[in-house]
């Protein structure tokens, strides 16, 4: 029995020693939240031409959805950082993004994120495809990348399909700095992706309207 506590003492020594052995600290996790810049406000919004539309939650890969930030070592290598966390699911942060951008433009009579209870004109869904550091020797990037679809729930018709990619160098790396220019991008992003769908349904519209107007 004496050997046995002998044995648990030092193994309670070990522990304690790992625990405390760089500089007596245990380190937590730390935290970030990706903010996406506010649109810029219209004084003069268009008058809306289409009806109700919902924003679905993007999907992700599942490396994006894990809470630690990604980073790619090499082109073929994943890894996480072990101690800096998404504080929200970044597929929610790209979903409202888009959801906000849609009111801003004024196309859409309303626009919601959709919760499943919603009966909107028309759905669009997407993906997040990319979200992650990218280092290649010294040099240090970040890439952001999106995909989404509208579609009329009336007759099932895909309306548009757009993606959208955006890359930047940094010149100093640190996870602060890493997730201020993720956020940059991302709602870079996000404008050229809302930007591309409101283009396309402008010809689609211009092109309809001629159509009317030869009957």
């Amino acid at each position: 029995m004496r050997h046995s506590k002998v044995i648990f003492m030092f193994g309670l020594m070990a522990a304690v020693v790992i625990l405390y052995g760089c500089g007596g600290k245990i380190r937590y996790p730390s935290y970030y939240v990706l903010h996406l810049p506010a649109p810029p406000s219209t004084d003069d919004p268009p008058m809306p031409v289409l009806g109700s539309v919902a924003v679905r939650e993007f999907s992700a890969p599942r490396f994006l959805r894990g809470g630690p930030i990604v980073y790619r070592p090499t082109p073929e290598q994943l890894d996480f950082y072990n101690y800096d966390r998404w504080a929200q699911d970044p597929r929610r942060v790209v979903t409202e993004g888009v959801a906000r951008e849609l009111q801003n433009r004024g196309l859409f009579e309303a626009v919601d994120v959709y919760d499943g209870r919603q009966s909107p004109e028309y759905l669009i869904t997407g993906t997040l495809d990319h979200l992650e550091e990218v280092d290649q020797g010294s040099n240090v990037s970040i890439e952001v990348s999106l995909s989404a679809r509208l579609v009329n729930l009336q007759t099932g018709e895909v309306l548009w399909r757009g993606a959208s990619t955006k890359t930047a160098t940094l010149d100093e790396r640190s996870v602060s700095g890493i997730v201020s220019e993720m956020s940059r991008e991302l709602g870079s992003a996000v404008d050229s992706l809302v930007s591309s769908m409101l283009d396309r349904l402008a010809v689609a519209s211009l092109h309809s309207s001629r159509s009317n107007a030869e009957q």
